[in-house]
């Protein structure tokens, strides 16, 4: 099932900007405190687990991003329903909200994000499945609890590359996943990330790598004006399309790789396409900014 743990190359000294246009403190201090009592009062609802509806789940999630300062863009073609792989391409803790505003799911997490403090606990009474990257040999489990969940009808969130990379290249995906998807008979459907600035030029600003800390990366994304958060919901790859897992998740990989846009793709780095099989394409919900 490939190398485990993975790593990605990039360190905050050498890849994370430092905001361009920065908010004044107080400002900064307001959004955070905010994005806190957002993820404080999820923490509160958790209890009631599943009975929460899932478009009060979309608009929790799009008020953590808008309490950060971040605006969300959405296109592409809507997540369909049923039991379902979300896939996407990892940057920033930001990643995970935008996720939840396609469709809510269960999330695929790092053992270790489990002793984190506020996000730690939200995570585990949310559900997150907490994978030991450690211990290969409990693996195959929990690829089985995924099949399980997806053959059910859920949908199951997960950053295959394992590791977040700055946004100016991405990592290989990992093939375990997808064999859940596989044994499930599911669509897999991938999702595009990217982050810019209001003019449209990429950042590497609310990136969360290395040894960054939560902290450091929460500040950094309240500290600055002008972010925007893409994500390009791309057409669902079908159940059957593709042999095996390698197959579907280099499918998926080519479907959330950099694209030309705005002002272009950042320097060096190729853009992404192939020919895959694909479900029908309709407007994505939300749609537009927020």
């Amino acid at each position: 099932m490939g190398a485990w743990p993975p790593s990605a190359p990039c360190t905050p000294g050498a890849c994370v900007e430092a905001p361009g246009s920065a908010a004044a403190v107080p400002r900064a201090v307001l959004r955070l405190v905010a994005v806190v009592a957002l993820l404080l009062a999820g923490i509160a609802l958790l209890p009631v687990g599943g009975r929460v509806p899932a478009a009060l789940v979309r608009r929790w999630a799009g008020a953590v991003v808008r309490a950060a300062g971040v605006r969300a863009r959405f296109s592409g073609a809507a997540a369909p329903d049923g039991g379902l792989l979300l896939v996407a391409n990892h940057i920033s803790w930001l990643d995970v909200p935008l996720l939840a505003m396609v469709r809510p799911a269960r999330m695929i997490a790092k053992a270790e994000i489990r002793r984190w403090p506020v996000a730690g606990p939200l995570a585990a009474r949310g559900g997150v499945l907490f994978i030991d990257r450690h211990r290969l040999r409990g693996l195959p489990d929990t690829v089985a609890d995924i099949a399980g969940l997806l053959r059910s009808g859920a949908a199951v969130g997960v950053f295959p590359e394992g590791s977040t990379w700055c946004g100016r290249a991405q990592g290989t995906f990992r093939r375990a996943v997808f064999q859940a998807a596989l044994d499930a008979g599911v669509p897999v459907q991938p999702v595009r990330i990217r982050y810019r600035l209001t003019g449209g030029a990429p950042t590497t600003v609310p990136a969360f790598v290395g040894e960054d800390s939560l902290l450091a990366s929460l500040w950094r994304v309240v500290m600055a004006d002008g972010l925007v958060a893409e994500a390009e919901v791309r057409p669902a790859l079908l159940p059957g399309a593709h042999a095996d897992r390698r197959a579907l998740a280099r499918a998926a990989q080519r479907r959330t790789g950099p694209v030309p846009a705005g002002p272009g793709p950042w320097p060096g780095h190729a853009v992404s396409g192939g020919r895959d099989a694909v479900a029908p394409s309709r407007p994505v919900e939300p749609h537009g900014e927020i």
